[in-house]
């Protein structure tokens, strides 16, 4: 598991106090509409051997969209290490073809058991999953963990999600397993007659069947002709 320590010098006892006073008087109501964690992992959208623990913690923006905070652990200390977003297939099958391809199902994460809520009882996690079930995820992760990175360095990278048997390594579904008290093939099993999208998984959906980066290209920075950004992409 990655977890690596930030550079810096320790919370000082003042910066505590004013976090204590802004804890009290402001709302924070963004945060505050966060109602479930969900386990999950992804690995680079060029890369499938690198993979990593994905802790989502999300909020309904209406019943076919949510967003969802990463975090590399659920601990006090966990490092916010991306962001998804996950939309209905009716939401999805709106998007320009070209937009699909940064998309993925989560048919197999929740099917084979490696999405999972976290200690919520199995009948409310069941009545969830079953639409995750049939939706699609957005994800961009910042912080490269799994290098060892104690900064967010880089460049954004897209995330993909798993779509088959043996794609898992091994040892991180083990230590996931231990960690939260989980069978994944128990799972598998009571989810057995779980459906997918309707139309089953688009075929540009999961990069098209491609690996796909992030790069980044140099521009001429134009500042007064609001059409110039659009025409050199």
């Amino acid at each position: 598991m990655y977890h690596p320590q930030v550079p810096g010098e320790p919370t000082q006892t003042t910066t505590s106090l004013v976090e204590t006073a802004t804890g009290a008087i402001q709302s924070f109501r963004p945060i505050k509409q966060i109602h479930q964690h969900l386990c999950a992992f992804h690995f680079y959208g060029y890369d499938m051997t690198r993979q990593v623990q994905a802790h989502h913690f999300c909020a309904h923006q209406n019943e076919e969209m949510r967003q969802c905070l990463i975090y590399d652990t659920p601990e006090a200390d966990a490092k916010l290490i991306g962001l998804e977003y996950i939309i209905s297939e009716n939401l999805f099958l709106t998007l320009p073809d070209e937009e699909k391809p940064l998309w993925h199902s989560h048919l197999y994460e929740v099917k084979s058991g490696v999405l999972f809520m976290p200690r919520v009882p199995g009948p409310i996690e069941r009545q969830d999953l079953e639409k995750v079930c049939k939706t699609y995820g957005k994800t961009i992760h910042f912080w490269q963990i799994d290098k060892g990175d104690n900064l967010p360095l880089g460049l954004p990278q897209l995330m993909m999600t798993l779509t088959r048997d043996g794609q898992l390594d091994d040892e991180l579904a083990r230590d996931v397993e231990k960690r939260f008290g989980v069978s994944f093939e128990k799972e598998r099993a009571k989810r057995a007659d779980m459906a997918g999208p309707t139309h089953g998984i688009h075929p540009l959906a999961n990069g098209g069947g491609k690996g796909l980066i992030t790069k980044l290209r140099e521009l001429h920075c134009n500042r007064t002709d609001p059409s110039f950004a659009s025409s050199q992409l």
